[in-house]
């Protein structure tokens, strides 16, 4: 279903036995369009749990941003950009019932996890994929949702950064690693085991029964 927050752009999609929502903060010049994020959010679908991919930026924003990507690393503003679409999310009446969890890519990961400190009680879970948790800076230790964090084999920097990140976090955290895959997953299979990775970390989180059980590899 087409949606239109306050000047933003998204897509709502709530499959008829929802079990949970997701909601995606895209990376670094990226939007609801990312074909790495449209193809996780369908594996989610598939597996009972609802999605919502929505720009971060309006239209004019994006504007601005393109050639100065002044916005894209303003983690601060996309954070409150996040809270803003949650706290709309929660009145929409397809997801009023559901728990809430953040889908963070690059940059999108910073500013998902700065906004789930904001909303403790609101965000039971958080996935990375090569994110940059690094970019919450003092908003980490604050964070209560579990979270994942799935970064590249080939990814070194990037891996680095997750571990001292993850190393600040207080709640439930993991850091797993797929070997041979780069920053953006583009290797044969790579992306496909993000996807089965997050499905089963947010299917367990945001579940009603959540808590009851440990989570383990798809």
């Amino acid at each position: 279903m087409k949606v239109r927050a306050p000047d933003l752009e998204g897509e709502l999609s709530v499959p008829a036995t929802a079990n949970g929502v997701v909601v995606f903060a895209h990376g670094s010049g990226s939007s609801r369009h990312s074909p790495r994020n449209r193809y996780v959010a369908n594996i989610l679908n598939d597996g009972s749990l609802a999605t919502l991919l929505i720009d971060l930026l309006t239209a004019g924003e994006q504007e601005v941003d393109r050639p100065t990507g002044q916005l894209r690393f303003d983690i601060p503003f996309l954070a409150n950009r996040l809270v803003a679409i949650t706290q709309w999310l929660r009145e929409q009446p397809q997801a009023a019932n559901l728990k809430i969890g953040y889908f963070g890519a690059s940059t999108g990961a910073g500013a998902a996890l700065v906004a789930a400190a904001e909303l403790p009680r609101l965000i039971h879970a958080v996935v990375s994929r090569g994110g940059r948790p690094d970019l919450a800076g003092d908003a980490l230790h604050r964070v209560v949702a579990p979270t994942l964090a799935i970064v590249g084999g080939n990814d070194p920097k990037v891996l680095e950064l997750n571990r001292e990140a993850l190393a600040r976090m207080n709640c439930v955290k993991v850091l797993h690693v797929i070997p041979g895959a780069s920053h953006l997953f583009e290797e044969p299979g790579a992306l496909e085991e993000v996807a089965k990775l997050a499905h089963a970390w947010f299917a367990e989180k945001l579940s009603r029964a959540a808590g009851r059980a440990a989570w383990r590899l798809p």
